[in-house]
């Protein structure tokens, strides 16, 4: 396979040789893989409901993806899943290969599989990431990396293929710390964000007006800019699409779940991410946000008055 423009070296050897085992073939693993074999890599892919990904071939476990492979990439829903097979596929894994997770765990999961990686000669990186499906498909995510500097090194070409920034945080779960704190400060600027937009509403001010004003005063966010929650306002976000998720407000109580799970775990206190995990719990599991991107978070402030 031809290589295009991340056409890239990895100790001294073409990417179109380099291996990759890949475990995790969802809405955000699979155009990641599909992404790496374009670039000339060899994916070998497994997902346990059977999903695939294009230019990917597809094998029977985890471990055969990890056999033999320079590379093992995880995208996986949750630390215990990571625990397992992680348990399945060291072993498989041959001497200073790399284990480079992209799932978004708590930072204890990290840790430990990190350790059983170094008691088995291999490396580890953890790497959530930012950007969305979106982002997985176009090749521009951000990679909050948490490792040695030999196996983020090791990682490097693999984020230059998937992605547009990647930023070496430090030791093994400093990429899930990282990312925890991101979107801890993501969820809670969003219910800010859609909460202003229905008090907004009912003061008579028009969406637009308050966008221009918002957006390029003190209120300045990422949330206001370039993700508004308020339909044909600001550029495309999935409010434009009915609140098809961009990122599920489902994901998103995972994350600040994760985000007061870490909190206790050092004793730091964090009272705007408690309240808006109890925010998406509620919307999530008492009302209709599942299925819907978290931005769907303005229409339910909206229909509701002070004292609901």
């Amino acid at each position: 396979m031809p290589l295009g423009k991340n056409a890239l070296k990895l100790e001294g050897t073409e990417m179109e040789a380099l291996n990759v085992g890949f475990v995790g073939l969802g809405n955000m693993g699979a155009p990641m893989a599909a992404n790496l074999a374009k670039a000339g890599c060899e994916v070998r892919g497994f997902d346990t409901a059977g999903t695939s990904a294009e230019g990917v071939q597809m094998v029977a476990s985890a471990a055969e993806a990890a056999t033999g492979a320079d590379v093992v990439l995880t995208m996986l829903p949750n630390g215990a899943i990571l625990r397992n097979v992680a348990a399945e596929i060291l072993p498989a894994m041959k001497p200073g290969a790399l284990l480079l997770d992209c799932s978004t765990v708590d930072v204890e999961s990290a840790r430990d599989v990190a350790a059983q990686a170094e008691a088995s000669k291999l490396l580890f990186v953890d790497a959530p990431v930012s950007g969305g499906i979106g982002g997985a498909a176009g090749g521009t995510l951000t990679f909050m990396a948490g490792g040695t500097t030999a196996a983020f090194t090791k990682a490097q070409p693999l984020f230059d293929i998937m992605g547009q920034k990647a930023v070496h945080c430090g030791d093994a779960g400093a990429g899930q710390a990282a990312k925890i704190c991101n979107n801890m400060i993501l969820g809670a600027t969003m219910i800010a964000t859609c909460e202003a937009f229905a008090l907004a509403d009912k003061l008579g001010l028009d969406r637009q007006k308050m966008f221009d004003v918002v957006s390029t005063s003190s209120g300045y966010s990422w949330t206001m800019n370039a993700y508004c929650p308020a339909p044909g306002v600001g550029p495309q976000s999935p409010a434009d699409n009915d609140y098809t998720p961009g990122f599920a407000a489902e994901l998103m109580l995972k994350d600040l779940g994760l985000s007061q799970q870490a909190a206790e775990a050092v004793d730091a206190d964090t009272p705007m991410g408690a309240l808006a995990h109890a925010l998406y719990a509620r919307f999530v599991e008492d009302e209709d946000g599942m299925g819907k991107d978290f931005s769907a978070m303005l229409p339910r402030f909206s229909a509701r008055g002070r004292t609901s």
